[in-house]
């Protein structure tokens, strides 16, 4: 996607609200001053500003009357999520942060964290209750270090049962340790054991490039990748595993997604141009911005094309590309944003595989905003550290075509919580299935028919600054 400096530019002029002319820089009121940012800021880029009466642009004549609607708000969070567009319905993506530094962090894979990345699954026969699964366990971390292993299950956090209504409490990105209960899976319905274990949370860097592997199938050279965040500090790493594939002269590709919550839509865009290649300066995707930003700035800056380079202000190196035709991905509902982005844009060119469950469904992006002249980084307010990530853009492909409400595999397959297996082994559940579906074509199998079908609600990678986000840059 072409720079957003002049998409900053130009809506710092002229189409904010008229009493505040073309500058933002008017002296504001101490008390409203963070409230002011978050009205000003959604006012210019929330996708969907014009619904929203309060968000108006005539919904104040002088810069006063804001001052005294924005004194009904205590907070700035509650003023935010009041002008949100039916939160937490139509939009429950949007969010609001008091330190930016974090959620910056986060953006780069950093995260205070106990190292167990866990799902949340609701109780087989009583849905109120909940049980955790570790999906995978971060290295050098506090989890690793007291034997926590894919496959566990605990079902109580410092002694108190999980529930749909306690979780968000007990698990909460603030709480820096807690004492889980290991419990027996028993069906779906676990039955908690005398072994607990308590987790100490540390700032760790996560590598989403977690396996690179290949497999030999007959006449079949089956290339594996987990990848488990979109994250441009890594994009070298990803390139570098496309690199290993190239040298294996792999025939199939198979990219595990399955917890996978979004990123960088630029990274996206660069790892749809690492599985074909052949596609360069054609369209991956475009954005959908509100009417205000659609009417004062060229389409083209709201376009991403194929690339045989990577350019992220990181590194600059050319592009490792397979030039396939057809791709394999591992998704379930903890599959969103960038990951549903990358599958929607390579759809139009090449064969798309998809095996697993149902993805999230988030079709939408953010940028952060700051409280500064053009809501960029650069001159931030020095008096707070609060930022917002608002919907902002609607992404789609080629043909035009937006998913909101997921995409369904054609190979049904949903992990079986008693059974995960051991990730990036020929014979993990998910993997088997797919590399059995790459050499017969068999879209069902028995196997998974009697699994306990449950619902799984919330993850780990929720607890984070950035949740399931699918952002682009805001430059400067």
């Amino acid at each position: 996607m072409k720079s957003l400096k002049s998409l900053a530019s130009i809506l710092v002029l002229c189409i904010m609200v008229s009493f505040s002319g073309c500058s933002k820089s008017e002296s504001i009121p101490g008390d409203v001053e963070i409230n002011n940012f978050v009205w000003k800021g959604l006012n210019a880029y929330y996708f969907w500003q014009n619904e929203i009466p309060d968000l108006s642009d005539t919904k104040f004549s002088s810069q006063s009357q804001l001052n005294n609607f924005l004194r009904g708000y205590d907070t700035p969070d509650n003023l935010f999520y009041s002008l949100l567009n039916d939160y937490p319905n139509t939009d429950k993506y949007s969010w609001i942060v008091s330190d930016y530094v974090a959620l910056e962090n986060s953006f780069a894979g950093i995260n205070e964290t106990n190292g167990m990345e866990f799902g949340l699954v609701q109780y087989a026969s009583n849905p109120t209750n909940l049980f955790g699964y570790v999906r995978y366990v971060l290295p050098g971390s506090d989890a690793e270090g007291k034997g926590i292993i894919r496959g566990m299950i605990f079902n109580e956090v410092d002694g108190v049962q999980l529930t749909t209504t306690n979780f968000n409490t007990l698990l909460a990105s603030t709480v820096t340790s807690y004492t889980i209960t290991l419990a027996n899976y028993n069906a779906g319905d676990p039955t908690a054991t005398a072994t607990t274990i308590t987790l100490l949370k540390s700032q760790l860097q996560e590598n989403p490039v977690k396996i690179v592997t290949t497999f030999t199938e007959g006449a079949n050279k089956i290339g594996y990748i987990m990848y488990n965040q979109f994250v441009a500090n890594y994009d070298g790493e990803l390139n570098t595993a496309f690199a290993t594939l190239q040298t294996e002269g792999i025939t199939d590709l198979i990219i595990d997604l399955r917890y996978n919550p979004g990123g960088s839509v630029r990274t996206a865009s660069y790892l749809g141009s690492m599985i074909t290649g052949q596609f360069s300066g054609e369209l991956f995707s475009r954005q959908v911005w509100n009417t205000k930003v659609q009417a004062n700035i060229n389409e083209s800056n709201f376009i991403t094309n194929f690339s045989t380079q990577i350019n992220n202000g990181i590194i600059s190196q050319n592009i490792n590309s397979l030039n396939l035709t057809r791709v394999y991905f591992i998704v379930t509902g903890s599959s969103a944003s960038a990951s549903e982005l990358l599958i929607n844009s390579l759809n139009p060119y090449i064969d798309v595989s998809l095996v697993g469950t149902v993805t999230e469904g988030k079709n939408v992006g953010s940028i952060t905003l700051y409280d500064s002249a053009n809501y960029g980084r650069a001159g931030a307010n020095p008096n707070h550290t609060w930022a917002m990530q608002p919907i902002t853009f609607e992404v789609r492909n080629r043909d035009n075509v937006t998913v909101p409400a997921g995409f369904t595999p054609e190979v049904p397959f949903q992990e079986d919580y008693g059974n995960l297996g051991v990730l990036g082994d020929r014979n993990e559940p998910m993997l088997d299935r797919t590399i059995t579906y790459i050499l017969t074509g068999n879209r069902f199998s028995g196997d998974r028919m009697f699994v306990p079908r449950m619902e799984e609600i919330s993850s780990s990678k929720l607890f984070t600054p950035t949740r399931n986000n699918m952002y682009t840059e805001l430059e400067q």
